[in-house]
């Protein structure tokens, strides 16, 4: 464990939850309204949480008429979970991994609606990338580093 992975859950266990899924919820809202990121049809209504587990963060989000929206925040089981390390995620994000070989390496896991996550994974799969993504993904990945095997 980093000091920075160290650091970050600290923070995230005393942070609220609706505070802590408000950068993710508006960087996706912000994408959307740019036209740089579109939900699936099927994602609306739907309930979901992404877990980063090296740094203890749980996101909470929905979407609505195709835009996201924090919460909920009652307790509630999502529609569907994924957990991953930050690692896993930056390089889904910037487009240097793709569901499948994640989650066949056991680096990401989905949990909840069958139908919901195989809709996830090929949006999350096929969905275009602005150019500058990978490159900011792949610059804060340096922050997480790969851990050494034992």
């Amino acid at each position: 464990m980093t000091v920075l992975t160290s650091l970050m859950k600290r923070v995230h266990r005393q942070m609220p939850a609706p505070l802590r899924a408000a950068p993710l919820v508006l960087a996706m809202e912000a994408l959307r309204r740019a036209d740089w990121l579109e939900a699936p049809a099927a994602l609306d209504g739907r309930t979901f949480s992404l877990t980063v587990e090296d740094v203890a963060l749980e996101i909470r989000f929905h979407c609505a008429n195709g835009r996201f929206l924090p919460g909920p925040f009652d307790g509630r089981e999502t529609d569907l979970t994924l957990r991953a390390g930050a690692l896993s995620y930056l390089r889904l994000i910037g487009g240097h991994a793709d569901t499948d070989t994640l989650f066949f390496q056991r680096k990401l896991s989905i949990r909840g609606d069958t139908a919901l996550g195989l809709e996830v994974k090929y949006w999350l799969d096929a969905a275009p990338r602005p150019d500058w993504l990978g490159s900011v993904a792949q610059r804060l990945a340096l922050l997480f580093p790969e851990p050494r095997a034992t």
